[in-house]
């Protein structure tokens, strides 16, 4: 890896992590081409994946009437295994990029890396006095070496546990936040609660979603995962992965596990709502997620508590940038520059759970409870969750690495591959894929 950053937490509210932020959401379009050029405006195309909570939060209609001279096209692609190589193909062929386009955490280090040539120095424009608001290792993921700015940060993945509190109550299991986070000191005892529930849970209802999201809620409270400090990729060295993983595959093997692939199985999302599991690892932003999948009828049922141990992780986080070919580069960057702005952010927290990147946001969500889980002090869970999470390391291929791994899991879980037959098969892939 050719731009490894090291960063210290001491102002820091969480650590990114590799893993995918693949969430779902609506596309909207709040403006045509041929509108905007009959009456004069300047259209500004906005083009993210999953739910940044921008426009469920209101931000785009809210900017058009502040500046009645812009008008804003926004989009949305289901996953960002899709959105992310059809953007690579706009960016190399110089045309069908939009003004403002999103950038996952797991992409950032390649972006610094590879693509400086494909994106806008946000440093020359007016988003350059953002960067100064983030944590010193959120902007210097974002930062190449000679000082190019290539991404504005919108987010950040503090970890929970959330859980139906009604099938815990089923099974005879403590639903109550306080009894509950009393039993989970460590990931065995999440695991050996799962064997209680398992043991009285109600018909078709398995203890966690699955194999590859409780992998990833134990390797997101690691610093060096796939990539060492000197910027090696280690992955299948590093003792952290592979306990986590065969924690993990243990785990599906034991039956504790709805076999379900996140973010692309169509009965995940309707598990939310109709009790296929009890448990789910969850980042900030999947608050809102599991509101839009669960539905009014969920309402009451979910509630939320900290990781086993009160352990700090972060799941997920993203960035927005300005590809190069944009023709409204000046445009974009303003645009850029108030989304992120921690008014901003905290109206984004509020409305889909996604936790500021900007320091300054940190107080005004802090206090934030949401009825939806029974009133839970979501902006003090998150907001601990932060503080105590490691600085991560970030690598080229951390998006990679982690597809490979969760699907070698998925299949232990579907096609009863054994653990040790579907780590060699992930090795052998990502072997082939990047050396």
């Amino acid at each position: 890896m050719a731009n490894v950053r090291k960063t210290t937490l001491a102002a820091a509210a969480a650590a990114v992590s590799g893993a995918l932020l693949l969430t779902s959401c609506s596309t909207t379009d709040t403006g045509s081409a041929d509108a905007a050029a009959a009456d004069g405006k300047t259209q500004l195309s906005v083009s993210l994946f999953g739910t940044f909570a921008m426009d469920e939060a209101g931000l785009f209609d809210e900017y058009q009437k502040l500046n009645p001279d812009i008008t804003i096209q926004y989009e949305s692609t289901q996953g960002e295994d899709k959105y992310w190589p059809a953007l690579q193909t706009k960016l190399a062929s110089g045309n069908g990029a939009a003004d403002i386009q999103g950038i996952e955490v797991g992409r950032i280090a390649d972006v610094v890396a590879n693509q400086q040539d494909k994106w806008t120095d946000l440093a020359t424009t007016a988003a350059g006095e953002r960067t100064a608001d983030y944590p010193e290792w959120k902007s210097s993921a974002a930062t190449t070496e000679d000082g190019k700015v290539l991404g504005m940060g919108t987010d950040i993945g503090p970890m929970g546990l959330c859980y139906r509190s009604d099938l815990l109550q089923q099974a005879g299991l403590p639903s109550d936040p306080a009894e509950l986070s009393a039993r989970l000191t460590s990931w065995d005892d999440y695991v050996a609660l799962g064997r209680e529930f398992k043991a009285a849970a109600p018909a078709g209802t398995a203890w966690m979603d699955a194999a590859g999201g409780f992998y990833n809620a134990i390797i997101s409270t690691e610093e060096e995962i796939y990539y060492d400090q000197a910027g090696e990729l280690v992955w299948d060295s590093n003792p952290a992965v592979k306990e986590a993983f065969d924690t993990a595959a243990a785990a599906a093997e034991e039956g504790l596990t709805a076999k379900l692939e996140q973010f692309e199985d169509p009965a995940w999302d309707t598990g939310f709502g109709g009790g296929t599991f009890a448990t789910i690892a969850c980042p900030a932003w999947m608050v809102g997620y599991i509101k839009g999948k669960a539905g009014d009828a969920g309402t009451g049922k979910w509630n939320v508590v900290s990781l086993p141990g009160g352990a700090g992780g972060n799941w997920g986080g993203a960035y927005l940038g300005v590809p190069a070919s944009s023709d409204n580069k000046e445009e974009a960057a303003e645009l850029v520059a108030w989304l992120t702005a921690p008014e901003q952010q905290a109206k984004i927290f509020q409305t889909g759970g996604n936790f500021p990147s900007n320091t300054k946001a940190f107080d005004l969500v802090s206090g934030a409870t949401d009825e939806y889980f029974q009133g839970a002090p979501i902006g003090q869970i998150f907001s601990q969750a932060a503080e105590a999470a490691p600085t991560q390391v970030l690598g080229e291929e951390d998006a990679v690495v982690k597809s490979a791994l969760v699907q070698a899991l998925l299949s232990i879980e579907v096609n009863g591959v054994s653990p040790a037959d579907a780590w060699t098969s992930a090795a052998d892939q990502l072997e082939n894929q990047i050396g």
